[in-house]
């Protein structure tokens, strides 16, 4: 993908960052639309080159900060190896440093949260609630499911649901049309009834 093209994606000063990263490789990466299962994907293909796909509806930081996981991805496998855990620990040290490297591109409220969550980096961007809040912000009508009280019935994808209780970090609800019990994240995003 041609630099230019890319840039119109990324915060500023970025596209340094990533030229250093995989310029060395044969990556193809593509731009997706917007998919709810993922932000972005990483592939190591038949041919041993290495695809990554990030959705191009997100804004620039995240971004950056989806397409920094997804080389992780990359680098961690070329310089451990295969056998290593996709999430394991080659590639926590390898995001880590990658996000500590490129601190400088993430805006100065951001800077913090990116620090706190290196310190131990999670698979999923849902696990860490700052960075959720600090890209999904509450819209009218939608809310955090932790901001709702126990028994508080909500809708998530056009299903209607009750608030059970809270285990741990999550919340325990039934889904009123099937009666199945799901657990949601703190930050999973409702609409209140």
């Amino acid at each position: 993908m041609p630099a230019h093209i890319l840039e119109k994606f990324l915060p500023e000063n970025a596209l340094p960052f990533l030229k250093e990263w995989f310029g060395h490789y044969n990556c193809h990466l593509k731009i997706t639309r917007n998919r709810n299962s993922k932000l972005g994907d990483y592939r190591k293909m038949p041919d041993n080159s290495h695809q990554i796909t990030v959705n191009g509806t997100l804004e620039p930081q995240l971004f950056f900060f989806v397409l920094t996981h997804e080389l992780a991805h990359l680098l961690a496998f070329e310089k451990y190896g295969r056998r290593i855990s996709p999430h394991g620990q080659e590639w926590k040290q390898t995001f880590r440093e990658m996000l500590l490297e490129s601190l400088e591109v993430y805006q100065e409220d951001l800077k913090l949260i990116i620090k706190k969550f290196s310190k131990s980096p999670k698979a999923n961007f849902m696990a860490s609630p700052e960075l959720v809040k600090y890209f999904h912000k509450e819209e009218e009508g939608f809310y955090y499911i932790e901001n709702l009280e126990i028994g508080e019935k909500f809708i998530f994808r056009e299903e209607t649901y009750i608030i059970k209780e809270k285990i741990k970090k999550r919340y325990l609800c039934k889904n009123l049309s099937s009666g199945k019990q799901y657990l949601f994240k703190s930050v999973s995003k409702v609409e209140k009834l």
